[in-house]
This record gives C-alpha cells, sequence and structure tokens, in this order.
C-alpha cells in the first residue's frame, strides 16, 4: 500500500471529531493533573507508586476489550499486523495517560514518601 500525508490526513479529519471532546477532557485531566502535583513539590524521579503502576498496566489491558466496542467493532475484526499495531499503541497510550495521571495524584493523596 501506499500512503500519502494527505491521505492520513484525510483520515485522521474524519477519525477525531467524534472522540475530540473525550480527548480534550483527557488532556485536562492530565494538565491540571501534573500541574496540581508540580506545585505540591511533585518530582517524576523523586518519587515511586507502585498501585498506579499497576493500575495503569490493567488499564491498558482493559483498552484491548473496550476499544474495540468504543469504535463499534469487534476483536474479531482486527485481523491485520496494522489492526493490531494500532489496538496494541492505543493499549500502550492508555496505560501512558493513566499512569500519567495517577502518579501525581498519588503524590497528593500519600503525601513525598521516598523510597
Amino acid at each position: 500500500m501506499n500512503f500519502t500525508l494527505s491521505g492520513i490526513l484525510a483520515v485522521l479529519s474524519h477519525a477525531i471529531p467524534p472522540f475530540l471532546a473525550l480527548i480534550l477532557a483527557l488532556l485536562a485531566l492530565l494538565v491540571i493533573a501534573q500541574l496540581l502535583g508540580r506545585l505540591r513539590g511533585y518530582r517524576f524521579t523523586a518519587y515511586r507508586c507502585v498501585p498506579a503502576a499497576i493500575v495503569a498496566l490493567l488499564a491498558g489491558l482493559s483498552t484491548l476489550w473496550w476499544l474495540p466496542q468504543l469504535t463499534g467493532s469487534r476483536l474479531a475484526f482486527v485481523a491485520t499486523a496494522t489492526d493490531w499495531a494500532a489496538l496494541v499503541a492505543a493499549a500502550l497510550g492508555v496505560a501512558l495517560l493513566t499512569w500519567l495521571v495517577l502518579h501525581p495524584l498519588s503524590y497528593l493523596v500519600r503525601g513525598p514518601r521516598r523510597y
């Protein structure tokens, strides 16, 4: 297949609008969590929270189940390597976003414990 930049942008321009409100809400949640944490002394490298990592991993794994349902598809329709790559990339993105939100929030709840 020969993909062009204009073809990719055309597909994205039709795929993103139904989920734009959700994307913006999650982005706002991420920014607020990071900002509140940093204002109260949160530093990425100085704080460790295993429960936040476990919840993020579970959220990423659950993406393999709920993302096809959210898009009106089924897991049986994920047939090609490109489909699986997109689904795994989405799962990794959800896991990373979940961790980036929960890590500073756990700092705000638990306090500045150092391990």
